[in-house]
């Protein structure tokens, strides 16, 4: 950004030494230049002035052979195809990906528990990049710990209790919620509840998530777009029905799972930006997640 100034002025003082009575000759071809000229000169401009300055947090795991998964899930799998020299002498890498859609930082898609609803190619972009908050509910929570039980719903009276500091909720805002779980990750005892893989494994699942009425309540009564946390599931380990997915979903509200770094982010006045795989007809994806806070 430190040349663009210097990108201005010496466009500027180009147009200063044009020829201007051959521009009025061939008027037309001269004009059009100059067109040109004048309009690079406001973009080096606004690209100068324009961007907000401010800081970018990475709120996404990566992806490698310990990410985390439902136990029934395909676990992610990176298969070399190429990497070394080629005969030809310059170094080549290249890999085959496979994986479930939900695992990892990831997106869950309205499709996921609604029928009819959005999948993840059809979720308009708008509706996972906008205003932000982090609601904390960790110090409700019990340490991850032999025998603790960490199936915590996030209720309504946590999201008021947040209103009541910050202010209410805003309509199309994305909610964030910090269970201080991504400490754990990824050691899959304490983050999942259980390391044991399979149907069975589904029953020992432990950690704390979204009451069905709270979803309901940022739906209908704040309208917000999108809603997040720290967590695998939307709804808390040990449900059965998931009714907090489902209420969201049927009023076509996507969910992000498994964020992370919450902690780096203000409690409100930040930007969110998640952008999934865009896989047709998908009901999730992995996902990068982005916050934006911008300069005092």
């Amino acid at each position: 950004m430190r040349n663009r100034p210097t990108l201005f002025t010496a466009s500027w003082n180009y147009i200063c030494r044009l020829p201007w009575r051959f521009l009025w000759r061939t008027l037309w071809p001269g004009a059009c230049h100059l067109t040109v000229v004048i309009a690079l000169c406001w973009a080096s401009f606004a690209l100068a002035e324009g961007f907000p300055k401010g800081r970018w947090v990475d709120l996404s795991h990566d992806f490698a052979e310990d990410t985390l998964y439902w136990p029934t899930a395909d676990k992610f799998n990176k298969h070399t195809v190429f990497a070394g020299e080629t005969d030809k002498g310059y170094y080549y890498s290249a890999y085959n990906l496979a994986a479930a859609e939900h695992g990892g930082t990831h997106v869950d898609a309205p499709v996921h528990f609604g029928r009819g609803r959005q999948s993840v190619d059809q979720i308009p972009l708008q509706q996972l990049i906008g205003p932000a908050v982090v609601i904390r509910v960790a110090g409700q929570i019990p340490q991850a710990g032999k025998g603790a039980n960490r199936n915590y719903l996030i209720s309504v009276a946590d999201i008021e209790r947040w209103e009541q500091q910050h202010g209410k909720l805003e309509r199309d805002t994305i909610v964030l919620f910090d269970t201080g779980s991504a400490q754990y990750w990824p050691d899959p005892v304490k983050y999942l509840g259980t390391a044991e893989r399979g149907k069975a494994a589904v029953d020992k699942l432990n950690f704390p998530g979204l009451s069905p009425e709270a979803a309901i309540f940022l739906a209908d009564a704040r309208g917000i777009k999108a809603v997040g946390l720290d967590t695998p599931s939307i709804d808390y380990g040990a449900s059965k029905l998931f009714k907090a997915h489902r209420e969201l979903f049927k009023r076509n509200v996507p969910a992000l799972e498994n964020v992370t770094n919450l902690q780096a982010l203000p409690e409100k006045g930040f930007t969110l930006i998640a952008l999934p795989m865009k896989i047709r007809g998908g009901s999730g994806g992995p996902t990068r997640v982005v916050g934006f806070i911008p300069k005092d």
